[in-house]
């Protein structure tokens, strides 16, 4: 957020309904009404079309708001995220079924620890793992569990080529949550998107490897 303010922009961190600070109705949790939220608020606050980047979840949402919204969105940066959650590995199957047992069944602090240890893995990041399950604990497990189901729902291969916004794709070499072959396909099917990888970086690429990723993002943003 800072690396943004410094260069001139006007960045906006959202909590989407459910998650952070945003309460969350109990009335349907979606991709597509995230991205109609989203929407919704840049048309509250009157700044016209943004930049749109997602991180992960962010990233389904940024590219279904991308569709659904092109006259909003200037420019496009897609994080650690996919066009489709097919896991490539039997053991990558195997986490997101553990993943999606472990919320229904044992709770959203056990799943946010178990979230955690897989996203900042090295002993060196154990506050980062601390600020992760202080983030997740404060989630609707409602709502966190539609959104489970949402991102196993999604799929916007067929749509890509609809995207029109110039858009950047960042991935973490060691990424094991998405893998970078995943990220491929949002490359190959959005027009002219461009990918950057970026080394020892994990699914939270833009926290375990930021000053390389803010300037991947600011020279993409900044660029006529």
């Amino acid at each position: 957020m800072p690396a943004l303010t410094q260069s001139g922009f006007r960045p906006i961190a959202v909590d989407t309904p459910g998650f952070g600070s945003s309460p969350y109705d109990g009335h349907g949790w979606s991709v597509h009404r995230m991205a109609a939220e989203m929407a919704i608020l840049l048309e509250d606050l009157r700044c016209g079309a943004a930049h749109v980047v997602g991180l992960s979840m962010g990233g389904t949402i940024a590219q279904q708001f991308a569709l659904d919204h092109p006259h909003l969105t200037r420019k496009l940066v897609l994080v650690s995220t996919f066009a489709v959650l097919r896991p490539g590995s039997l053991k990558g199957w195997l986490y997101f079924l553990q993943r999606f047992f472990v919320v229904n069944m044992l709770g959203l602090p056990v799943q946010a620890r178990l979230v955690a240890q897989r996203i900042f893995p090295r002993p060196d990041q154990a506050q980062l793992r601390d600020i992760f399950l202080q983030t997740i604990s404060q989630a609707d497990p409602r709502a966190y569990r539609k959104a489970m189901l949402s991102l196993g729902l999604f799929n916007s291969i067929k749509r890509l080529g609809e995207i029109t916004a110039p858009t950047l794709v960042v991935t973490g070499e060691e990424d094991t949550t998405v893998p970078p072959s995943r990220q491929r396909a949002l490359v190959e099917g959005i027009p002219a998107a461009r990918q950057v990888f970026i080394a020892n970086g994990g699914h939270a690429v833009p926290v375990d490897q930021a000053e390389r990723f803010n300037a991947e993002l600011l020279a993409f943003l900044s660029k006529s």
